[in-house]
């Protein structure tokens, strides 16, 4: 149509020739009548001069929205449709503008993370998988990192998930902030993210790494006014060359460096590297009996670090931060009958034996009081699970309890501390061994009260269940313990427990990077 339009447009200044050359002295316009041919040469030029001008319009309001549309329809989301006034062609404009900034939501949803607004794990494989075709095709290298954060769950048990997403957002912009223009960023799942370094050899893309850990491990995520989080990641690096290139094997060996880096003690750069035939030990994969022998050493190795701290606080009062066995029985006993696994059922004990620690740091004779406690005198004893918690942090193998010895004292209903939380906010091996807790401070003298009778106690935790503490949790508590007076167990203290299920050795296999 415009094409027509334009044609006719172009026979504008031919009519104007001619009509000039029929009104011209001696012309057939000069004689007493008008000519026929006059006439069709006038009406020739309206019809040119119209087509002149609509081709002109077209092209100057249609040409335009038709372009956009077309840019859109070839991918170029981010086009800007131009601005147009009422009428039909202001119709058809916003209308494509409508329909971009659609297919600009759509392809928002599908392809980038909303959490953290990096690209998503589908958008980060067909990236990845478009790299490594280039590579191929032009012999050029390409290499892919994997990046965990390292002891996520116990940021999201310690301080929620709200603070956990802000720490995710807050790796994320570490990250991106960081890579070279060329290079793509994605989260590939939960606390892990993808890099993908097109144009770098694997040392390059080591060094790299390296820097981007220090970057994270370096900055301090802000949650609030008074609490910001540290954490470090694990880096594992795998890459190729050109035709030696393979999506699958990519990725399998990235996260497998990303494992080995989490397993030889986090916070680490490891690179894959898979050794030749000719190399003297080809291969060297952990059988299922050196890896069962080295979880019973890890055991060991954690069970001595527990209880060297146990034994700093063997000499304390129960009030004071003891490890008392009959908080640890309870805590055991419920968690069993709530049916947790065996490794939470262990970090509940643990908790329990240890959720006091913080005391370690109080004044004596703040403990000891046998009267009220003045207001900075209180708040000198709710600092306790605070520092418990960097007490295990600190003691590293111990880390698993922190979320449990820093909660402990928060109240179902809320106005607990150190953090207010509530409900199911409150981990629940924190619930476990609140409860515990509170029954062995009813049932035991203090310096500033009596001891109340078993039966006392219980009708005390089921007054409370719901404000103080998780309704559920009483109703097991009162299932286990109320009939008679429950009985500490030693050999819970000294970490000897039977499996509650057959499985007592099942977990994570370690990968071996090479």
């Amino acid at each position: 149509m415009i094409r027509a339009l334009s044609g006719l447009g172009l026979l504008a200044p031919i009519a104007f020739v001619a009509l000039a050359l029929l009104v011209s002295p001696g012309g057939p316009f000069t004689t007493a009548g008008p000519d026929p041919i006059a006439l069709l040469a006038a009406s020739a030029l309206g019809a040119s001069l119209t087509a002149a001008i609509a081709s002109i319009w077209i092209r100057a309001h249609v040409t335009p929205v038709v372009n956009a549309a077309e840019r859109l329809a070839a991918g170029e989301l981010t086009t800007l449709v131009p601005a147009q006034n009422s009428g039909l062609d202001g119709r058809l404009g916003r209308a494509v503008a409508q329909l971009g900034a659609t297919l600009a939501t759509t392809h928002d949803a599908a392809t980038v993370d909303r959490l953290t607004g990096i690209a998503n794990r589908p958008a980060l494989l067909g990236m990845l998988f478009g790299e490594v075709e280039r590579g191929a095709r032009y012999n050029r290298p390409l290499s892919v990192g994997f990046v965990d954060i390292d002891l996520f769950k116990v940021v999201n048990d310690s301080h929620g998930h709200h603070a956990g997403d802000l720490v995710l957002r807050g790796v994320a912009d570490v990250l991106r902030t960081n890579l070279r223009a060329t290079d793509m960023l994605g989260r590939y799942g939960g606390e892990e993210f993808m890099l993908i370094l097109p144009e770098t050899g694997i040392e390059d893309a080591a060094s790299l790494s390296e820097k981007l850990r220090l970057l994270v491990g370096g900055t301090h995520f802000r949650i609030d006014d008074d609490l910001t989080v540290d954490v470090t990641v694990s880096i594992g690096v795998a890459g190729g060359l050109g035709g030696n290139l393979h999506i699958d094997e990519l990725v399998r060996d990235a996260d497998a460096a990303m494992y080995s880096a989490k397993s030889l003690g986090r916070n680490q750069v490891y690179v894959f590297s898979e050794p030749n035939d000719d190399a003297r030990i080809p291969r060297a994969p952990i059988s299922n009996d050196g890896r069962a022998r080295a979880s019973d050493v890890a055991q060991l190795a954690r069970l001595a670090a527990e209880q060297a701290l146990i034994s700093t606080l063997t000499p304390c009062a129960n009030h004071r931060g003891h490890a008392s066995a009959l908080i640890a029985t309870l805590s055991v006993g419920m968690a069993r009958r709530l049916g947790l696994p065996d490794p939470e059922v262990d970090r509940v004990r643990l908790a329990a034996l240890l959720h006091d620690v913080g005391k370690l740091a109080l004044p004596e004779e703040i403990l000891e009081k046998p009267a009220a406690l003045t207001a900075v005198e209180w708040q000198s004893v709710v600092q306790h699970p605070r520092i418990g918690q960097v007490i295990l942090e600190q003691a590293s193998v111990l880390r698993d309890a922190v979320p449990i010895v820093l909660h402990h004292h928060e109240r179902f209903g809320g106005h607990g501390y150190p953090y207010g939380l509530r409900g199911l906010e409150i981990p629940l091996g924190a619930r476990i061994v609140a409860l515990a807790d509170a029954y062995d401070a009813m049932t035991a003298d203090r310096p500033y009260k009596r001891a109340m009778t078993h039966a006392q106690a219980i009708r005390e935790i089921q007054r409370h269940a719901g404000t103080q503490f998780d309704p559920d949790v009483v109703t097991v508590f009162c299932d286990l313990y109320s009939a008679e007076r429950p009985v500490a167990d030693l050999a819970i203290v000294r970490g000897i427990m039977a499996p509650t299920t057959s499985a007592r050795r099942a977990g994570h296999p370690i990968h071996a990077a090479s």
